[in-house]
């Protein structure tokens, strides 16, 4: 590690009615990776979103290699070279890698043709630099998350960024593209660049960060060396509070009835032949690989997709969704690993995204809206699931995943179904709203709802579920008991193939 890139001391930001950050301070070394940890809303993202000029302080100092940083707006801070790659890619897919990577700098003729060759030639140069195997001519559309993930990386070091802030780089990587990503960012540590990375997955930490810096409800906390700190340690620091005990569940008593039953599930190239039971007050967990076939199992059922053939039995009633309102009547709720685009609505408030799904409950006989009884349900669901909000009228775009994802299941608490599909509930969240989704699942089962749980973390499948469901290629290739569910017996299933 070498001299300071980056000097931020005293930064307070404050938006209508929240004190987002309070005298934080953050260092950056070139040549290091340095983890930026802490709770959703902990003001690690309003941090660097003030380093990048997307928001501007309102006291405090920043300096750049010792000279005062003065970043307007995000373009100021990319012209500088320092870069941010957000959690969701930004790239078009309809464009090539090497069009994604220049796009608005693409060399031109006379400022109107476009100089392929030369265009191909800088991103060669690129690649070589980074030691990256992508084809330029690809389009982006063709490419998998993890090779998206190289691209952003090209895009933001063709400024000849010293600085590159990764935001959960690894949210929606198997552990052999984590593994490529690692090599990467290795080889972009020991060129000098300085690493800001943002991660949930504590043990991602001591695999690839120098130094950690810890952030609570806005305030600097502390920073301490990886490789002087525990896991525990650190979690203590960034939630200051008692970790809910997330060991097994009671174990369920498998003499329950069935409240659904998948027989004989098929969509062509996508299920084959799947069937299973799930059981009232049961946590059935569902393990595989990305691209094993869970979520569209889960999409199947709710009546997002269509299926080929096969039968879904609710509670004894045949169910044939043809759309996802026939499944929410029969009591299923959804929430999508997805849910900024499928599980809320984020332009709009945290009343009205709680009432989302139950709206015949607030509207009376001639369809006005009984708004007092709306604000009334959300007021309930906020303290029940202890949501970060200053108030029920704030719009959920403005919380933090967490938060959201507690506003999603609100929802589907709200309408009250007996069955919930939660697909990677606790993807890029922090590990204290981690702990109360765990606690808040454990409650619903024990209170009679029936879960199916679809989580790529082998841990929390083995912490959470009362059985273990596990996919590999559309099929169902085995099911476990929660006494003969190892990651091992997992993770032979997993990989099943015919």
């Amino acid at each position: 590690m070498g001299e300071v890139l980056i000097q931020m001391e005293g930064i307070d930001k404050q938006f209508p009615g929240v004190q987002a950050l309070k005298d934080c301070q953050f260092e950056l070394l070139s040549g290091e990776v340095h983890a930026l940890m802490g709770e959703n809303g902990a003001g690690k993202s309003t941090l660097m979103k003030v380093l990048t000029g997307v928001y501007q302080r309102d006291a405090g100092t920043m300096t750049f290699h010792g000279n005062e940083l003065v970043v307007p707006n995000a373009k100021a801070a990319q012209d500088k070279g320092i870069a941010i790659i957000h959690q969701e890619l930004n790239l078009a897919p309809d464009l090539t890698v090497a069009q994604n990577i220049f796009i608005g700098r693409e060399p031109r003729v006379l400022g109107m043709f476009l100089k392929e060759n030369e265009l191909h030639r800088k991103v060669k140069r690129l690649f070589d630099r980074l030691h990256l195997d992508l084809d330029p001519n690809e389009l982006v559309a063709n490419l998998p998350v993890a090779k998206q993930q190289l691209v952003e990386i090209a895009k933001a070091l063709s400024y000849d960024s010293e600085v590159l802030i990764m935001d959960e780089p690894t949210a929606a990587l198997s552990d052999t593209e984590i593994e490529e990503l690692f090599v990467i960012i290795r080889q972009l540590r020991s060129s000098g660049v300085g690493i800001v990375y943002i991660s949930h997955r504590m043990d991602e930490l001591k695999r690839i960060t120098d130094r950690v810096t810890v952030m609570r409800d806005g305030c600097y906390i502390g920073t301490v060396a990886t490789k002087d700190v525990t896991n525990d340690q650190i979690i203590s620091m960034m939630v200051g509070r008692e970790i809910y005990d997330t060991s097994k569940p009671a174990r369920h008593a498998g003499a329950a009835e069935p409240v659904l039953e998948v027989s004989g599930l098929n969509r062509k190239g996508v299920l084959k032949d799947v069937s299973f039971r799930l059981h009232k007050g049961e946590i059935l967990g569902f393990a595989g690989l990305i691209g094993a076939g869970r979520t569209e199992v889960a999409r199947a059922i709710f009546g997002a997709d269509m299926f080929d053939s096969g039968e879904i039995t609710v509670k004894g009633r045949k169910l044939k969704p043809q759309q996802p309102h026939d499944a929410v009547k029969a009591g299923i709720g959804y929430l999508s690993e997805d849910r900024k685009r499928f599980g809320c609505i984020v332009d709009m408030d945290v009343k009205m995204n709680v009432a989302a799904a139950s709206m015949s409950r607030f509207t009376n006989p001639v369809g006005w809206v009984r708004k007092k009884r709306i604000a009334e349900a959300a007021d309930g669901i906020v303290k029940m699931l202890k949501v970060k909000t200053p108030h029920i009228d704030q719009e959920v775009k403005f919380l933090s995943g967490g938060n959201q994802q507690k506003i999603v299941i609100g929802k589907w608490l709200t309408r009250d179904c007996d069955i919930l599909i939660f697909d990677e509930p606790t993807r890029g969240i922090d590990v204290g709203a981690k702990s109360e989704i765990y606690k808040l699942l454990n409650e619903l089962a024990a209170s009679g709802k029936s879960i199916i749980m679809i989580s790529s973390e082998l841990p929390e499948v083995l912490r959470m579920s009362h059985r273990v469901v596990v996919m590999c290629e559309g099929r169902i290739t085995g099911e476990l008991s929660q006494e003969e569910a190892t990651q091992e017996r997992i993770m032979h299933l997993a990989t099943l193939r015919v």
